[in-house]
């Protein structure tokens, strides 16, 4: 999902460029090899949404994308990156992004001290920004590491609820996205009341953003998706659509039937199809489409400025790219 096509805001390729030599610029180390490895999935590239949307919480307001919005842009993605080195070392991903994975080229050891070496290049850049940046992206790196404990500890669990499901997600994705949007405020000297109305936005975006990615996984194929379809059915995470299928009671038994344990291809395969037919993935989007409009009102507080515009629909239109 490439959030930032959904953007259609003028400049925005310009201020890509700066993030990505911003990058670059920000995980050189006096060791080459170092370099090399942290180096690894920012050249591999990406969409690079949550540091756009930092840009954009600047300029909904109206201000100016000064360097220091930049670095603040790099510093969440930075927390990002470190993030999926670490993911895949969790997973024993082979690949990401089209590339073979740190944890695959050089081992999980290098991989997680590369990962380690991200967050820590995020805080310094954050610290360089002013205390309040620097508590607000150490808080962040908390409530991600919350959100994926929370995952960790309902993996098979049919009787996952729906609160534990919005719980960790909220941690694990929204948080950061919330983070990029209030950096981009604080950054760019916004009102308190703007910096709050930009956080709601991000947090209630990240929401989306997930439930969506969460919808993917069982609707779109592995050539789609770049990776096995049904991928968090095999790894035990049931996210939202799968819940509502297992409420369902035509359809909830035989579901708990099959999944609550490892599954092989065939019943990960068949478990997708019974969400499918049983409208759990409908149930779902509706839910969602509840987030938007939290992510759309959010920013009234901004005005009817372009961006403010533009980003209020986003929620909307990500889900309008649903081939369901």
């Amino acid at each position: 999902m490439n959030v930032g096509e959904l953007l259609p805001l003028p400049h925005l390729d310009g201020h890509r460029t700066r993030i990505e030599e911003e990058l670059r610029r920000s995980v050189g180390s006096g060791d080459a090899f170092l370099t090399e490895v942290a180096s690894h999935l920012i050249t591999a590239g990406g969409h690079r949404w949550r540091p756009i949307l930092t840009v954009c919480a600047s300029l909904a307001s109206g201000a100016e994308v000064s360097d220091e919005v930049v670095q603040g842009a790099c510093s969440v993605e930075l927390v990002h990156l470190g993030s999926l080195y670490h993911d895949d070392v969790i997973d024993e991903a082979p690949t990401r992004r089209s590339v073979e994975s740190v944890n695959a080229r050089w081992g999980n050891l290098m991989a997680i001290v590369a990962g380690d070496f991200l967050l820590a290049r995020a805080s310094e850049i954050a610290a360089s920004l002013g205390t309040e940046v620097a508590g607000l992206l150490a808080a962040t790196i908390g409530r991600l590491c919350e959100g994926e404990v929370r995952e960790l500890r309902t993996a098979f669990q049919t009787s996952r609820t729906e609160d534990a499901y919005f719980a960790s997600i909220a941690g694990k994705t929204a948080s950061l996205v919330a983070a990029a949007c209030r950096i981009g405020g604080l950054v760019s000297a916004q009102p308190e009341v703007r910096v709050d109305a930009l956080t709601a936005f991000g947090q209630a975006f990240g929401t989306v953003f997930q439930i969506v990615d969460d919808i993917n996984d069982l609707v779109l194929t592995e050539a789609e998706l770049g990776k096995p379809a049904g991928h968090d059915l095999i790894e035990g995470v049931y996210t939202l659509p799968v819940l509502r299928s297992l409420s369902f009671p035509e359809v909830g038994d035989e579901l708990r039937g099959l999944l609550g344990r490892p599954v092989e291809r065939p019943e990960a395969d068949k478990a997708r199809e019974m969400v499918i037919g049983s409208g759990g993935v409908e149930s779902a989007i509706l839910t969602a489409r509840d987030w938007a409009d939290r992510a759309r009102v959010a920013l009234d507080p901004l005005g009817p400025s372009p961006t403010a515009v533009i980003l209020g629909e986003l929620g909307h239109n990500l889900l309008d790219q649903l081939p369901v």
